[in-house]
């Protein structure tokens, strides 16, 4: 009967909370960025090509990086930093203090990257905090962590990106340690400012001095395979189309 209880009033506080945090949001949102517009045009698969060629290293982050809650966003990354802990430092307070603290400060269209170092096993994310960064207009969460009350992140229409599900929680665990430092996320660098670009695809994180030329390259990309497509279905060859453009 409790459980039955606490799953009945978790969504109502939920869409509360939600409703009274959007209310406030919306009287500063963020001017338009016209990097990020430019990026909401192009896809993944692009934007990852773009940053190996680039950058010269991948900014692809591990395939184990899903969609626990779906959606594609793209926006400035935002991050927090846990590590594992004793229990007398892992408390209620501090287990997720930056985490917290980067969430409540955050602006409407930021990406909240959250780091629980050396586990899948704790959940970096639950219903209260993703109740809070949709409150504020989050663009989304990516967890090199896993998540749990997926059903009530579900209903809130959060996109969260996670390594896992699991229904741990990380007091006693492990105790927060930074917010808005450089993290280790899905095996690449993510620093506070960084483009993120999530999709079905996966996530790639974008160095923020590299984004203007980045997403340059991702769009000729893109160009250059919307003329590929249609030769393709002419000549029913890819080898035959990737000779005439002499790349695939």
């Amino acid at each position: 009967m409790k459980w039955t209880r606490r799953r009945m009033v978790l969504p109502a506080v939920a869409a509360a909370l939600t409703a009274l945090g959007f209310q406030a949001v919306r009287q500063s949102a963020a001017p338009s960025d016209p990097l990020i517009e430019g990026f909401k045009k192009t896809t993944v698969a692009s934007v990852a090509d773009a940053v190996d060629q680039v950058v010269g290293k991948r900014g692809f982050m591990s395939h184990d990086m899903r969609p626990h809650i779906a959606g594609a966003f793209v926006g400035r990354a935002v991050t927090a930093l846990l590590k594992p802990a004793p229990p007398e430092k892992a408390t209620a307070q501090l287990s997720a203090l930056h985490s917290i603290e980067m969430i409540d400060n955050a602006r409407p269209g930021e990406v909240g990257v959250i780091v629980m170092e050396g586990s899948l096993d704790v959940a970096a994310l639950g219903g209260l905090m993703a109740t809070t960064a949709k409150a504020r207009e989050m663009a989304g969460m990516v967890l090199d962590g896993s998540v749990r009350d997926v059903a009530e992140v579900r209903a809130l229409g959060l996109p969260v990106y996670a390594r896992g599900v699991v229904p741990s929680s990380s007091v006693s665990r492990w105790a927060s340690v930074g917010r808005n430092v450089p993290v280790q996320c899905g095996g690449v660098t993510v620093r506070p400012g960084d483009v993120i670009v999530a999709g079905e695809d996966g996530v790639v994180a974008v160095p923020r001095e590299k984004a203007a030329e980045v997403l340059q390259r991702a769009q000729e990309i893109d160009l250059r395979e919307a003329k590929m497509v249609p030769l393709i279905k002419q000549y029913k060859s890819l080898r035959k189309v990737v000779e005439m453009f002499n790349r695939i």
